[in-house]
C-alpha cells in the first residue's frame, strides 16, 4: 500500500492524559503485522495504562467508564521517538532566548505550545539534547501541560569560544570577571574549561534532574565564535564528564 494512503491514529490530548486512570479502547483499526508484512483487518485494542491488555479481531467488552475511540479503520501505529531534539532552541531564537525581560511562565507556555504540536505530529517521547527544558518536562509530568515524554540533557556543557557559547560579544568569562553570561543564567548552556568545572557542570545537570548529558566536543553552524571543523576539549576534559555521567549510570 502507498505511504499516502496510510493514515494513523494517534492517542493525544485529554485521551493521553486520561490513560493513566481509564481504561481505553480503541476499535475498528489497523496493525502493521511484522511477520506477514502487511496491514491486518480492523482490529480492537484495549489499553490499561501503559499496558496493551488485549488485542481482538471481535469485539471487546468494557466496563462503562472506559474511554472509547472509534478509530474508523485507519492504522493504529506506536508512538515515535525523536533521539535528538532541541524544543526550546527550536522555539526561540537564540536573540529571543538572550533576552532580559524572558520570563520562566513565558519559556515554558510558548515551548508548552510546540511540546503539543510534536505529539499530535506523533512522537509521544523526546530525547532533548540541550537547553532549558527541565521546567517544561516539570509540568508535562504533573499534567498541567500536554507534551511528550521528555528525557532531558539541560544545559548544555562547552568549553569558552566552543559551539555552547552564546555569550553576546561584550559578555566577558565569569571567571575573570564573576557574572554568568546570559545564557548560563537562563539554563542554556554551562561554560565549562578543565576538568574540575567540567566535573562540576555535568553534576548539576544530573542534580537538576538530566537523563544524559550534552557536551559540546566540536564546532558548529549555530555558534558565533568557533569554527565547524574544529575539536574541542581535551581528551581528559571529555573524560572527566564520561566519568561522571557513568557514575550516575548514565552517558
Amino acid at each position: 500500500m502507498k505511504f499516502k494512503y496510510l493514515l494513523t491514529l494517534f492517542l493525544m490530548s485529554g485521551c493521553f492524559v486520561m490513560a493513566q486512570t481509564k481504561p481505553i479502547l480503541i476499535e475498528n483499526v489497523r496493525l502493521l503485522d511484522l511477520k506477514a508484512a502487511r496491514l491486518t483487518a480492523p482490529m480492537h485494542v484495549l489499553v490499561s495504562g501503559s499496558t496493551i491488555q488485549k488485542i481482538s479481531a471481535t469485539a471487546i467488552t468494557v466496563d462503562k467508564d472506559a474511554v472509547k475511540i472509534n478509530g474508523g479503520g485507519k492504522t493504529l501505529m506506536p508512538g515515535l521517538i525523536d533521539v535528538h531534539v532541541h524544543m526550546t532552541f527550536g522555539t526561540f531564537t537564540m536573540a529571543q532566548l538572550m533576552g532580559e525581560d524572558l520570563t520562566e511562565e513565558f519559556l515554558v507556555r510558548k515551548i508548552g505550545e510546540s511540546a503539543q504540536q510534536m505529539l499530535l505530529r506523533g512522537f509521544t517521547s523526546v530525547r532533548d539534547a540541550g537547553g532549558p527544558i527541565f521546567p517544561l518536562k516539570t509540568a508535562i509530568d504533573a499534567g498541567k501541560l500536554v507534551g511528550p515524554r521528555i528525557w532531558p540533557s539541560g544545559a548544555v556543557v562547552s568549553q569558552t569560544a566552543g559551539h555552547g557559547d552564546f555569550r553576546a560579544p561584550n559578555e566577558r568569562s565569569r571567571r575573570f570577571f564573576g557574572k554568568p553570561s546570559r545564557a548560563e543564567q537562563v539554563g542554556a548552556t554551562f561554560i565549562a574549561d578543565g576538568r574540575d568545572d567540567v566535573l562540576t557542570a555535568v553534576r548539576e545537570n544530573l542534580r537538576f534532574g538530566a537523563s544524559q548529558i550534552k557536551l559540546m566536543a566540536g564546532g558548529g553552524t549555530s555558534s558565533a565564535y568557533d569554527p565547524i571543523d574544529v575539536t574541542q576539549y581535551t581528551l581528559d576534559e571529555m573524560k572527566a564528564a564520561v566519568e561522571a555521567a557513568s557514575d550516575w549510570g548514565t552517558y
